[in-house]
């Protein structure tokens, strides 16, 4: 595929460099700002190269070119156009727009997006190991690692790699939310390292053993971690960011790169630890406990609704704000998510539709792409098979929700859970627990 051809002619189709406000992407799909959406020209850009699809959503223009493929492009794009592309100028005219839950969805997805890779490398990793740990997977009454004592350290280590993102998580969102607030994403990253210093009491030992207090000026504070949480460190970069947005405007210049940075971390760290923290912190358990007792309260008919609504809901693209939740309910006491196991169900079945179409149709065009985004779709990235066939045809979407809903019914009902993220198709079974593959 020449990338560069590609990149003139989806611009020459969408009315060319003067109609482009912004152009970037996300796994999947070029997404172009556009200043007026009725210039771009759907049936020529679906007959470009590598295009699996087109369309409009929250005044975005999109083009879905597939997983890798996207980045290639989407450079091309930005060359032509004379972008960069860490270029935001035109962000704030994004944000701005749309109700209220639509921009707090796009919050959460352009925080979280950017960290997703960190957190599928370790759910893999931690699928691995429970395939050496788990009892009864090889043989009876022993796992892989107590048959060969050989792999024990093999398995020890995995543990170790398949851990960090975790316990070290409050660094990462710091890092990606304090960037995304308009702050020093470096002071968001040190917040983070503040919130799971070693000399904290690691907060999944909390309630366990005796919880160590500093007294601050006749106030009693827990010098508890924050590890595996969310709320607490998205709260606290918004703080740090405001703070230090604040300071820089009313500090002297010749003050500014000194005091700054020091009353900004300073005044953040003693907010976290005195009232956010431990507030929020409690919040995010009482919400992964509470989706967990919705969802097994409600037992298949839970998991049928969800999983019917799932692919509506990755349309709306609210399914970005799953990735907060889900991060917080493997952070939980539990350590176990439902999300997961519904969004491979949703992705297994939009697969399954399309390679339905595949065999059905005699366009040799047609064909080529369902077998390109049905295999695509089993493996986790539905958008091109989704977009490109199923909801242009119609019947095979509405096949594949109520598939999902079937499958996600049974997942339900035998309270099948994921023990980390990874792959949402196929090869998510790593995912999930051995004792539930079945």
């Amino acid at each position: 595929m020449d990338y560069n051809k590609v990149a003139k002619e989806v611009i020459s189709h969408v009315g060319g460099p003067k109609n482009i406000k912004k152009a970037f992407h996300c796994a999947t799909r070029l997404r172009l700002m556009l200043k007026d959406p009725s210039l771009a020209d759907e049936k020529a850009l679906e007959s470009v190269d590598g295009v699996k699809g087109t369309f409009l959503v929250q005044e975005q223009f999109q083009i879905i070119f597939g997983s890798g493929t996207v980045n290639l492009v989407t450079d091309e794009v930005l060359k032509e156009l004379g972008m960069d592309s860490q270029d935001q100028a035109d962000e704030e005219i994004v944000e701005k727009k749309g109700n209220l839950i639509s921009r707090a969805v796009k919050t959460l997805s352009d925080i979280f997006v950017p960290i997703v890779p960190a957190i599928v490398a370790g759910g893999l990793l931690m699928g691995i190991n429970n395939v050496l740990t788990a009892q009864g997977l090889f043989f009876a009454n022993k796992s892989l690692i107590e048959a060969y004592p050989m792999w024990k350290d093999f398995a020890t280590i995995i543990n170790l790699f398949s851990n960090a993102a975790f316990t070290f998580l409050p660094i990462l969102v710091g890092f990606s939310a304090t960037k995304k607030f308009g702050g020093n994403p470096y002071l968001g990253a040190v917040m983070g390292m503040i919130m799971v210093h070693p000399d904290l009491l690691n907060c999944y030992n909390y309630g366990k053993v005796a919880t160590p207090f500093w007294n601050l000026f006749g106030l009693k504070v827990a010098a508890v971690g924050y590890q595996g949480t969310v709320l607490p460190i998205l709260f606290t970069s918004w703080l740090i960011a405001k703070l230090e947005t604040k300071l820089h405007k009313i500090t002297p210049s010749w003050l500014d790169n000194l005091t700054t940075p020091l009353l900004s971390v300073l005044i953040t760290g003693f907010i976290t630890f005195l009232a956010v923290g431990p507030v929020l912190r409690e919040a995010g358990n009482v919400l992964a406990d509470g989706l967990q007792w919705l969802y097994f309260s409600l037992g298949p008919v839970g998991g049928a609704i969800f999983g019917f609504l799932y692919a509506p809901i990755v349309i709306t693209g609210m399914h970005q704000s799953f990735i907060a939740i889900e991060t917080q309910l493997l952070a939980s006491a539990a350590h176990r998510t439902f999300i997961f196991p519904i969004a491979a169900m949703s992705n297994v079945a939009q697969g399954a539709a399309v390679l339905a179409v595949f065999f059905l149709s005699k366009d040799p065009k047609q064909k080529s792409l369902c077998s390109a985004s049905g295999i695509s779709a089993l493996l986790g990235i539905t958008e091109p098979a989704m977009f490109g066939v199923n909801l242009k045809l119609k019947y095979p979407f509405i096949g594949a929700i109520c598939g999902s809903a079937v499958g996600s019914a049974w997942i339900a009902g035998t309270k099948t859970l994921a023990s980390a993220v990874g792959t949402a198709g196929i090869p998510g079974f790593l995912s999930i627990p051995p004792e539930s593959w079945g």
